[in-house]
């Protein structure tokens, strides 16, 4: 291979158009770049540049060597940026969905942090199964599909009930009533009602008002508003309910067919961030399931 300095001396001296842009984008004198190229057509054994008075001009060798050199010092230059800008601390990226991630997932990280202040957690959301195999460490999904090179840790399943304002609640008196108000469906759950009203022993063909939300999250915010009856996933609602803001109104829960797992690449099991992780949520999925049961 040919020097180093050699070649950035002349990609640069070829790109700038004169050894004296090179001189000063190098911090060198002109003479040393003028030597580096020199040096460099002599280990190539061709011309580079035809030297004329206050100008360069590139030879047919040097329009053929320029492009790949200058890409070639462009990744290099990358590269060693990304390493030296590399955070200290170790990193960990959680896809999540949003309401499982402001429900539950966010006021719990305190917790994690405190016993590992070395490890920053970053969330994000938004079909967590496609980023499996990108950028995202691992994922929390309400169910999971068998993929290859991944696996899945199920955490816990959750039951729910129907949930709404006091104000709605004092006109409630039997699941019958549910009849005459609005139900809040999700639109990516809607057998949570269905499997509720069979266990009731209502005849869903008899709702006649429903709203459908994209998320959890939107529903429970459209019951605590007053609009209707949605159905709350127990460890989405716990604190409403425990400040008053929700009602159960009927005592009738189920158990919601998928539950929650965590589902990683393989590859990721010997990361250090991530193993501290998985055991974390081991413990708080655990804890989930003593106070659900």
């Amino acid at each position: 291979m040919p020097s180093l300095n050699g070649l950035r001396a002349f990609e640069s001296a070829a790109r700038l158009g004169s050894f004296t842009a090179a001189a000063s984008e190098l911090n060198v004198t002109q003479a040393a770049v003028s030597r580096s190229v020199k040096l460099l057509e002599a280990q190539l054994d061709c011309i580079l540049f035809d030297r004329r008075a206050n100008a360069l001009s590139l030879t047919e060798h040097a329009r053929t060597l320029l492009p790949p050199l200058t890409s070639a010092l462009d990744q290099i230059a990358s590269a060693t940026q990304r390493i030296a800008r590399a955070p200290s601390r170790l990193v960990l990226t959680v896809g999540v969905g949003p309401t499982f991630a402001m429900r539950w997932l966010i006021p719990r990280l305190g917790r994690f942090q405190a016993l590992h202040p070395d490890i920053e957690i970053h969330t994000t959301t938004g079909g967590p199964r496609a980023k499996l195999h990108g950028e995202w460490t691992c994922s929390i999904t309400l169910g999971h599909d068998d993929i290859p090179g991944v696996s899945a840790l199920p955490l816990f399943s959750p039951n729910y009930s129907p949930v709404c304002s006091p104000r709605l609640a004092r006109r409630l008196g039997t699941p019958k009533d549910l009849y005459k108000t609005t139900l809040l469906d999700v639109r990516h759950a809607p057998a949570d009602w269905s499997l509720w009203l069979a266990k009731a022993r209502l005849d869903e063909r008899k709702i006649t008002k429903r709203l459908v939300f994209e998320y959890y999250a939107f529903a429970i915010q459209a019951a605590l508003d007053g609009v209707g009856v949605a159905i709350g996933l127990l460890p989405y609602i716990v604190d409403d309910v425990a400040a008053g803001r929700l009602v159960m109104p009927f005592k009738l829960s189920v158990l919601k067919e998928q539950g929650w797992y965590l589902t990683y690449r393989d590859d990721v099991r010997n990361d250090p961030a991530f193993a501290a992780f998985i055991e974390w949520i081991r413990t708080e999925a655990q804890t989930e399931r003593q106070v659900g049961s």
